[in-house]
C-alpha cells in the first residue's frame, strides 16, 4: 500500500486505517485530529517526525523497511515505542480480552466443552505474551540499552550500523491467538450470547493484529540493530 508522508493529514490516514489509533496513541497523540498533517501533529507533540511515520509505515507496510533511515534512530526511541505497546497489552487488551470472554463464558449453557478450551487457551495465551512482556522489561531491553550505551560510550558511531531486514516465520504468541480464533470460528458448539461471542472474536482479532504488526517492528527493528550493535561490540574488542 502507499506510504503515509509528512504532508499528508493525519486523520484521512486514521480514517482509512483505524488500526492505527492504538499505535498513535502509544506517541501521546489522542483522536481529536483536525485537519492537522502529520508534521503538524508531531511538532505540537514535540515528537520525531521520522520515528513516527517509520513506525507506521512498517505498521501498515510489511515490505517497508528503510534501512538509512533507520540508522537515524537511537535505540532507546525503539525501545520506549516497545514499551509503550506493551503496556498496551498488560493494562488494556489483555483486560478488555478477558472481561469480555469472562461474560461470555458466565451467560452461555453451563458444561459447554468448547468453553472450557477457549478458557484454558486464552489463560495461556496471556501466560505466555505477559512472559514475554517481562522478557523484554527486565532481559532484552535493558540489555539493548546497555549494549548502545557502550559503544557510544568507546565513541563508535552508532548510526554506522548496517542492518539487515529479519523476517520471522514463527511467533508463538500470534499462533496461539490464531488457534484461539480458530477455535472459536471452527469448533464453538452448543448455546451461547451470540454479542458476547461476537464482541471476544472481534477483541480477539483487533490483538492478533496488533502483534503481527507489533512484531513486525520487533523483528525488523530492535533485532536486526541489536545484531548490527553486538557485531560491531565484537569488531572492536
Amino acid at each position: 500500500m502507499p506510504l503515509v508522508y509528512p504532508t499528508m493529514r493525519l486523520s484521512e490516514v486514521v480514517e482509512e486505517h483505524p488500526s492505527l489509533i492504538p499505535v498513535i496513541n502509544r506517541f501521546g497523540i489522542r483522536l481529536g485530529l483536525g485537519d492537522a498533517s502529520v508534521r503538524v501533529i508531531c511538532e505540537a507533540h514535540a515528537l520525531d517526525t521520522d520515528f513516527l511515520l517509520t513506525v507506521i509505515n512498517t505498521f501498515l507496510n510489511e515490505e517497508y523497511f528503510p534501512e538509512k533511515k533507520l540508522q537515524t534512530f537511537h535505540t532507546s526511541q525503539i525501545i520506549d515505542y516497545l514499551t509503550k505497546t506493551n503496556q498496551y497489552y498488560a493494562r488494556y487488551q489483555l483486560p478488555n480480552i478477558e472481561r469480555h470472554l469472562n461474560s461470555f463464558i458466565s451467560m452461555s449453557a453451563p458444561g459447554n466443552p468448547t468453553l472450557g478450551l477457549i478458557g484454558r487457551f486464552f489463560a495461556s495465551f496471556k501466560a505466555e505474551l505477559t512472559t514475554r512482556i517481562q522478557q523484554d522489561e527486565q532481559v532484552w531491553f535493558p540489555y539493548c540499552r546497555s549494549l548502545s550505551e557502550r559503544l557510544e560510550k568507546d565513541s563508535l558511531a552508532i548510526d554506522g550500523l548496517r542492518l539487515t531486514s529479519e523476517r520471522h516465520t514463527e511467533d508463538s504468541i500470534e499462533e496461539l491467538l490464531a488457534d484461539l480464533k480458530s477455535i472459536m470460528v471452527k469448533h464453538l458448539s452448543g448455546d451461547y450470547d451470540e454479542n458476547l461471542c461476537y464482541a471476544v472474536l472481534f477483541s480477539i482479532c483487533s490483538l492478533e493484529k496488533d502483534i503481527k504488526q507489533h512484531n513486525r517492528i520487533r523483528y525488523r527493528i530492535l533485532t536486526p540493530m541489536t545484531q548490527a550493535m553486538e557485531k560491531m561490540e565484537r569488531s572492536c574488542c
